[in-house]
């Protein structure tokens, strides 16, 4: 699972940055295996490994299981931060959960979550390794 923050119209590269290292802290709380700044290419010769994070991207390795608290988590992490959206992908599924109402946020937190059991179903029932595999878009890929 991928997530990218997206900062409010004042938000700079380092508050962003801030932002994104306290939700990494607060989803390291949760039941899940890894939570990795996403790195934006490769490390250039000569660079920092530090040059190649992308600001407010981070990939979330984790069980099926798992999947509803880290939205939960998500969801009401941004309603108090100086967050536009924040999107999330997971394969080829997308959701951008945004600064909206709490009960808009779990309209669409339920809605991609019909929408991924039923992907499930139709993909002959995966079992639960098949299913960890396809949730970790880890920095390896």
């Amino acid at each position: 699972m991928q997530l990218v923050l997206t900062g409010g119209p004042d938000s700079d590269q380092e508050e962003l940055d801030e932002l994104t290292r306290h939700l990494r802290e607060r989803l390291l709380e949760l039941d899940v295996d890894r939570v990795e700044p996403v790195r934006s290419g490769p490390v250039p010769a000569g660079a920092k490994p530090v040059d190649a994070i992308a600001v407010g991207a981070l990939a979330v390795t984790l069980a099926p299981i798992a999947l509803r608290s880290v939205l939960g988590l998500v969801q009401t992490w941004i309603e108090n931060r100086p967050v536009r959206t924040v999107s999330i992908a997971l394969g080829e599924d997308s959701l951008e959960l945004e600064a909206v109402s709490a009960a808009d946020q779990r309209r669409l937190i339920e809605a991609f979550l019909a929408a991924r059991a039923a992907t499930t179903r139709e993909d002959g029932g995966r079992d639960a390794d098949d299913s960890s595999a396809a949730l970790d878009a880890g920095p390896e890929g």
